[in-house]
């Protein structure tokens, strides 16, 4: 039987992660991002009970540090993850796992056989795969997150990162996400791509 002090511990520390999603900067990267992705991580099925906690844990706290243009969010997510889950007693097994995952969503690119990495890598990029006018909307709402960028070098800069997730083959590395949203990603990446050399 759990430790009922388990559970109330995993439940106020995620509270915690859940309000990170809440600071006035994020336009994107918010809490309706979060919803996104652990509704996405619902529609998986087959999934072992541990594996779906892994994955969950680390969806909560893949963005609880979101700070736009620094380049250790990832890390710094999962260093707290790291700390908020070994306080709460999970074994360090899991809290590494965890840990490891989080890192991933940095570059999302995932080995072959590591099927918890495929998942997260894709499940964080779902959006890209979504209907072009949400596609439009998610595009805005980072543009506003990088809002202190001038023009010119957000351009560029936004062109950089669509050019290298288009370079990504595939660009979804589980299966079941590659078959339902790669087509649509590449052409909403490419459309941005496009428009990005119009201005």
């Amino acid at each position: 039987m759990t430790d009922p002090s388990y559970d109330e511990c995993l439940v106020e520390a995620e509270l915690r992660a859940r309000a990170a999603y809440s600071e006035p900067h994020r336009c994107y990267h918010d809490e309706r991002h979060l919803d996104s992705c652990l509704a996405e991580l619902d529609s998986v099925h087959d999934l072992a009970e541990r594996d779906c906690r892994l994955l969950r844990w680390a969806i909560l706290w893949h963005d609880a540090v979101y700070e736009p243009g620094q380049r250790d969010n990832e890390q710094k997510s999962a260093e707290l993850a790291r700390f908020e889950l070994t306080r709460c007693g999970v074994p360090e097994q899991d809290v590494a796992e965890v840990e490891r995952l989080i890192r991933l969503t940095e570059f999302h690119r995932s080995d072959p056989g590591d099927e918890l990495g495929r998942l997260i890598v894709s499940i964080d990029l779902a959006i890209l795969g979504s209907d072009p006018d949400r596609y439009r909307q998610y595009a805005a709402d980072v543009r506003t997150e990088y809002a202190h960028v001038r023009d010119p070098l957000w351009r560029t800069g936004r062109a950089l990162v669509l050019q290298r997730l288009l370079d990504c083959d595939p660009l979804y590395p589980h299966p079941t996400f590659r078959n339902g949203l790669e087509a649509r990603a590449r052409e909403n990446m490419k459309s941005e791509l496009s428009s990005l050399g119009e201005g």
